[in-house]
């Protein structure tokens, strides 16, 4: 089949490398224009735009695909055209396609959306699955419509959010759960066995994008949504608080059965137990302002923190 692939970040990536091992002709693949990263500000390409330039793939990077939006729309959009592909295949390109783009494929636009759809639709499914505290989640394949995620679905494989899971972790499997699923979903629609099952927007829930300022802890909450929210923001963009008025990130924490009457976001102990919904929960992964990821220990190490320090208060 005569695909053209649309994906930015690293989870697209495995979806890419599994369509060209199984010998689908990927004529083109779009993804977001490169960005200056790091100190150096550096351009760099987008990791779907690396594993593309391996494969010697053309790749293209237009700003948008809506005319109007940017000098070089109506040129992309001629361009998929001309290349007139059996199928689009989106996952997690960062734009919305317009409908005389979902319209050229002969088998339409297929989206790889990393929920089990129609929950969590939206940008940022994964960390807010697990901020919420689902015990499962997945990967949905569906037929791209006009809407934010409302497409009719194709497949769907699941998978079990362990106690213990963070986001990151989520996401590698999901990552990887979408590449063979999408190579299946292909499969069935060239044969004409491809299942085509409508959204109802029951049951249904929206997953916005993440700000950075959405990070920050609430230790007024529970300690099992303060856990989660941890889980759920780890690795990236990260939870965090201040310690003595500087950032201080937290990657993960261990609930404990310890009782507190201190007020929220004290130390009860000079361990980085904090006090979270009249329980400690115990900061174990750690990254202080201007210093390196650590563990709990560690920091410790060079670092006092003790009971009565208070979290979160601005400098």
């Amino acid at each position: 089949m005569k695909i053209v692939f649309m994906g930015t970040p690293d989870f697209a990536v495995p979806c890419l490398d599994a369509l060209v091992k199984a010998g689908h002709d990927v004529a083109a693949v779009f993804t977001q224009p490169d960005k200056p990263k790091n100190r150096g500000h550096k351009m760099m390409f987008t990791p779907v735009k690396e594993c593309a330039v391996g494969y010697e793939i053309p790749v293209y990077q237009p700003l948008s695909l809506r005319k109007g939006r940017s000098d070089d729309a109506e040129e992309a959009v001629n361009t998929l055209r001309e290349i007139a592909p059996d199928c689009i295949v989106v996952v997690a390109y960062g734009q919305i396609l317009p409908k005389e783009v979902l319209e050229i494929p002969k088998y339409g636009c297929v989206n790889v959306h990393a929920s089990l759809l129609p929950r969590y639709r939206g940008a940022a499914p994964i960390q807010h699955c697990i901020i919420d505290g689902e015990k499962e989640s997945g990967v949905t394949t569906m037929y791209m419509a006009e809407g934010l995620d409302t497409g009719d679905m194709i497949l769907t494989e699941k998978i079990t959010i362990g106690e213990r899971m963070t986001a990151s972790e989520l996401h590698d499997a999901l990552s990887e759960m979408g590449a063979s699923l999408i190579v299946k979903t292909l499969a069935e629609i060239e044969s004409g066995s491809a299942p085509r099952t409508p959204q109802t927007d029951e049951n249904t829930c929206y997953a916005s994008m993440i700000s950075k300022e959405m990070c920050r802890i609430d230790f007024s909450k529970s300690i099992d949504d303060v856990y989660n929210f941890i889980r759920g923001m780890s690795a990236s963009p990260c939870a965090f608080t201040t310690l003595g008025g500087k950032r201080f990130k937290v990657y993960f924490a261990e609930k404990t059965d310890i009782k507190t009457e201190l007020p929220a976001g004290t130390a009860a102990d000079d361990r980085l137990g904090v006090s979270c919904g009249g329980y400690v929960l115990r900061l174990s992964d750690v990254q202080a302002e201007g210093s390196k990821r650590m563990s709990a220990d560690e920091y410790l190490r060079g670092k006092k923190v003790p009971a009565g320090t208070v979290f979160g208060e601005e400098g």
